[in-house]
């Protein structure tokens, strides 16, 4: 009867709406009902790629708390993004649209085109659970809003409560190095989105992360008693890459990382907006730089990967571990190296791609190679908790691969990058990229099955045409799709 209730009065909400139609928020009861009603804990870290992360392959970098979770949940190999930074990323997965449906394309809330249709978390609340937001979640600036503990592009009305996590990052007490466009070694350790490495003094504490570990323990441990969505944004190893000195050790000397293969004539064969926004010759990183790079991101991984782990200690003890879904993600990948490029922004895998790990109570542990997006998240965890799935969201319910990972949604993945006016689709065996939506911009194709580390642009290759003129269709049908929507 209490969910009926809150049902109604978010279909009475929903319809004030100017910007909504009765058939935009019908919504359908896609999920079976679960023995009970489960929480959300979701836990996303910031620019991870999946390659720094020991389950999914990394012999260097040790994330023993992130490997506790794909132990006992499904982790998914092929899973992208639907923006390859921040602001188009997050306001994606958590409105349920692609970024040309809500037009952020940059670090803005989608809430004005969005209207009164409800965020992911708002959706929990309307069915009546408790919503948090514990650090960055929509788009937050990392470390100029880190610092000031702002709340960024967040959206008050997706939460019950939120919090903000304040931290020193760049200017934390410590050893610090200024990697990037600092070939003389003379520019101090400076703020922004650079490349810089501080092995710091002090506690877990200290720091974002620690707090924000700190804060999530805390409301665990406060509400396991009734439902939640709890939402623990951790900003490690976005830049810079900060962490207590302790967890260093591991990745020193620096000199022993070991850097991408780097291929003569790389860039030859790609389009210029392929090439990416940071590259180790435009960042003047030599290699002993490159090296150090690796190294601490690697350590703040590590600081990252500890905090997860009291998160998942917490949830433990609290008794709520046997009735509360945990995901684990990153809002993109990232660059280290590969190509010679650094960072985000790129539509390669190491950018597009992102570690998913989904936990349901009881499900047995597995690893899933279908086709996922971020995008999915909303309607799938609705699903799970048995709540009605708005007929709006443009993502698709995954929940069957949890039992059977061979069950597809899609044939292809879909993500952007609007710094390049790009566009991916990223299938089993091509991964097609276009930048601008008639691809004057130039095109790539890459056999993935031949060519995994993608060094070999086939779309110049006259026996590929054919293909590259179907993907060029294929693209033109989707960027119709993901716009076909009354926003």
């Amino acid at each position: 009867m209490a969910r009926l209730f809150a049902l109604i009065l978010f279909i009475g909400f929903a319809s004030i709406s100017n910007a909504s139609t009765p058939d935009e928020l019908r919504l359908t009861n896609v999920a079976a009902k679960p023995a009970e009603q489960y929480n959300v804990l979701f836990i996303i870290s910031d620019d991870l790629t999946y390659t720094a992360l020991s389950c999914y392959g990394n012999q260097v970098c040790e994330t023993p708390n992130i490997d506790r979770l794909a132990k006992r949940g499904v982790r998914f190999t092929r899973a992208y993004c639907q923006g390859t930074y921040c602001g188009p990323s997050r306001a994606s997965f958590m409105s349920g649209y692609y970024p040309h449906a809500t037009g952020v394309l940059g670090y803005k809330n989608p809430r004005p085109k969005i209207g009164d249709r409800p965020m992911w978390s708002e959706h929990f609340i309307d069915h009546g659970y408790y919503a948090a937001r514990v650090s960055k979640i929509f788009h937050m600036g990392v470390p100029g809003g880190i610092e000031k503990g702002g709340h960024g592009a967040d959206d008050e009305r997706s939460w019950t409560e939120r919090f903000n996590s304040q931290g020193p990052e760049w200017r934390a007490e410590g050893e610090g190095e200024t990697l990037e466009n600092n070939p003389d070694g003379k520019k101090p350790a400076v703020g922004g989105n650079t490349f810089v490495v501080v092995e710091a003094d002090g506690n877990d504490l200290v720091h974002s992360d620690g707090k924000t570990a700190a804060k999530a323990v805390e409301l665990i441990e406060k509400h396991a008693d009734q439902p939640f969505w709890i939402g623990v944004g951790f900003v490690r190893p976005h830049v810079p890459f900060v962490a207590p000195k302790n967890y260093y050790p591991p990745f020193k000397p620096y000199s022993k990382m070991v850097l991408p293969e780097k291929v003569p004539g790389d860039w030859s064969d790609i389009p210029k907006p392929g090439i990416n926004y940071k590259t180790s010759e435009n960042m003047k990183m030599d290699v002993r730089r490159q090296k150090k790079a690796v190294g601490g991101y690697y350590a703040s991984v590590a600081y990252m990967d500890a905090q997860v782990g009291k998160v998942l200690d917490a949830l433990e003890r609290s008794g709520a571990a046997e009735k509360t879904i945990v995901i684990f993600t990153s809002d993109h990948g990232y660059h280290l190296g590969e190509h010679d490029f650094w960072a985000k922004v790129s539509l390669l895998d190491e950018s597009s791609g992102v570690p998913l790990i989904i936990c349901v109570p009881g499900q047995k542990p597995a690893v899933c190679n279908s086709l996922v997006e971020l995008l999915d998240l909303y309607p799938t965890m609705a699903s799970l908790c048995g709540l009605e799935v708005p007929k709006h969201v443009q993502g698709k319910d995954i929940s069957k691969m949890l039992s059977d990972q061979t069950y597809e949604v899609r044939d292809a993945a879909f993500s952007v990058a609007p710094m390049r006016k790009g566009f991916l689709l990223r299938d089993h065996q091509y991964s097609f990229i276009q930048y601008r939506e008639d691809a004057s911009g130039g095109v790539e194709l890459y056999d993935i099955n031949a060519d995994p580390q993608q060094y070999s642009n086939l779309a110049n290759d006259p026996k590929y045409q054919d293909l590259v003129n179907a993907y060029k269709e294929k693209m033109k049908a989707k960027l119709a799709e993901v716009r076909d929507n009354d926003l």
